[in-house]
Formats: structure tokens, C-alpha cells, sequence
């Protein structure tokens, strides 16, 4: 920011004559005493102007920074602050956040958060926990999350619409691929995923486990970008809902040891109901007062 006020300073026209002026006669200090005039009113202006130019600039940034984020998650124009989210909508993960909680994530990776399930008329809580070597995501447009920003290697939560008494055996695959893929959904930023293959689907512990590969659009190269999933879902005793575990690696590196680092993710997985209490069931709104997606 000095810089660019020096840099206006020093380019204006005004500032250009007064250094041509030289001071060898009386005339020439006339003329110097106009010019400093001159350049003072001239760089005043300047400066005034300036702010337009660098929020033109930090706008260009963002605009650019957009795609990369998207693709791998890492906001090539720095970090996630407040000017870096700006524009880009949460996507709907089907997660609901207990009001009075926050999620939280110790030094050892462990993740917890409590969420609500159900309906607005009949809610049910739930406690999540999951250890994740990656940092735990805290921008607007997470939900829970954890990410490698410099490889895009991550897990996210994810809720299902209702099962209606469904259990996890006989809820066919799409089911759940449904809120994942779905366009507003977490894998969607450049619409649906293309080449979307459930390659595995088996019952483990009593969990559903899937393992799902993909393809996403780069927007910047109009090329596919292979990736692949380990989904694990369970039904919290007493509700009606699937809660999924999402850990997901790029083709590549899943090839190179990200599937095992994957597995180890969503084993650690749980969602069981929360202990009873005698305090109400609230939403959190995230939505200044907008809507709450409960």
C-alpha cells in the first residue's frame, strides 16, 4: 500500500515538472515555488484516488485465486480471509450445528462437533469425532472439514436426507452419492462430477463403506481431474438420518499411499446420539437471521 502511494507520488505529472525545474536564478525559484503548488494539489488528488485502485486490484486477486480454491481447496491468493470468502457460497452438506456448540479439533487431530438431525418438529442430536491429520477448516464456507492445503488431501461431514426406516443394507448406493454429488453439494462447485463410479460397497462394524471415484472440471483448464473417495455412513441410534465421513485424495496420490491414510480416517469415525439433556434443541444460524437449512 506505501509503495503505491509512493509510486503515485512520484508518477504524477506534477511531481515530473517539479523535477525538471532547476534553481540557478531567481526566475527558476519562481517557477520551482509554482511547481511545488502544483505537484502538491496534483499528488493530493493522486492519493485520494489510490484506495479505488488497490480494491480494483484485491478484486482481480480474488477473482483469480477463485479457481484454484474450488479445485483443490487452497486459496492460491493467500488465506481464507475475509475478502478471500467473499462471494463464495457454503456448500450444502446437510450438517446443522447444535446452537451453543462450535467444532473443535485437539493437537493430536482429534475432531469433534455435535449436530442436529431430523426435522425442525422432532430434532435429534448427535455427537461426531474423527481423528484427521489435516487442519480443521474455520471459514464461512465450512461446514466440518479438515484439509492438506498444500495437496488437497481432506474429510468432511456430510448428513443424508431421511432413510424412512430404511437400514444402511438396504439403502441402495445412489442414496448417498445423491447428497454428495448433488449440484449444490460439496464435490459440485463446477456442477456434477463427471464419471462417477461406486467401485466398492460393503458393511463394516455396522457401517456402510464406499469407495467412489470421480472425475471434477478444472474451470481454469476445461480438463477432468480424476479423485477419489472413502465414504463411511452410519445411523445414530433413534434418528432417521445417515451421517457420512467423507475422505477423499486425488487420483494420483491416492495411488501413492492417501488411500491408506483415507482408511485410517474414517475408521475413526463415530456418530452416536447425544446424552439426553433438559435443555431445547436449537439450530445454529449461520445465516444472520436469513434461513436455517434444518
Amino acid at each position: 500500500m506505501k509503495f503505491l502511494a509512493i509510486l503515485a507520488l512520484y508518477s504524477s505529472p506534477a511531481a515530473l515538472a517539479f523535477s525538471s525545474v532547476k534553481c540557478n536564478s531567481p526566475s527558476s525559484q519562481s517557477a520551482l515555488h509554482a511547481s511545488r503548488r502544483d505537484f502538491l494539489a496534483t499528488s493530493t488528488a493522486s492519493m485520494l484516488a489510490l484506495p479505488s485502485v488497490v480494491n480494483a486490484a484485491a478484486a482481480v486477486q480474488d477473482s483469480l485465486g477463485i479457481d484454484e480454491f474450488l479445485r483443490t481447496g487452497v486459496d492460491g491468493g493467500g488465506n481464507m480471509g475475509v475478502s478471500s470468502q467473499a462471494g463464495k457460497s457454503r456448500p450444502q452438506t446437510g450438517v446443522v450445528f447444535r446452537d451453543g456448540t462450535d467444532v473443535l479439533q485437539s493437537k493430536k487431530g482429534d475432531v469433534s462437533a455435535e449436530i442436529l438431525v431430523g426435522t425442525k418438529a422432532d430434532p435429534k442430536s448427535v455427537l461426531i469425532s474423527f481423528t484427521a491429520p489435516y487442519k480443521l477448516e474455520t471459514g464461512s464456507v465450512y461446514d466440518v472439514e479438515c484439509r492438506d492445503q498444500k495437496t488437497g488431501d481432506g474429510a468432511f461431514l456430510a448428513v443424508t436426507e431421511k432413510t424412512d426406516g430404511k437400514s444402511l443394507e438396504d439403502l441402495d448406493s445412489s442414496f448417498f452419492m445423491k447428497r454428495l454429488f448433488d449440484p449444490t453439494g460439496r464435490f459440485s462447485f463446477y456442477g456434477p462430477p463427471t464419471d462417477v463410479k461406486v467401485k466398492k460397497s460393503t458393511m463394516v462394524d455396522g457401517n456402510r463403506l464406499l469407495e467412489v471415484s470421480f472425475s471434477n472440471l478444472s474451470q481454469s483448464t476445461n480438463a477432468e481431474i480424476p479423485r477419489t473417495a472413502l465414504v463411511v455412513a452410519t445411523i445414530p441410534k433413534g434418528t432417521d438420518n445417515a451421517v457420512m465421513l467423507v475422505a477423499s485424495a486425488n487420483a494420483n496420490r491416492w495411488k501413492k499411499g492417501a488411500n491408506e491414510a483415507s482408511k485410517t480416517i474414517v475408521d475413526s469415525f463415530s456418530a452416536i446420539p447425544s446424552p439426553k439433556s433438559s435443555m431445547k434443541l436449537r439450530a445454529k444460524d449461520r445465516t444472520n437471521g436469513a434461513s436455517i437449512d434444518f
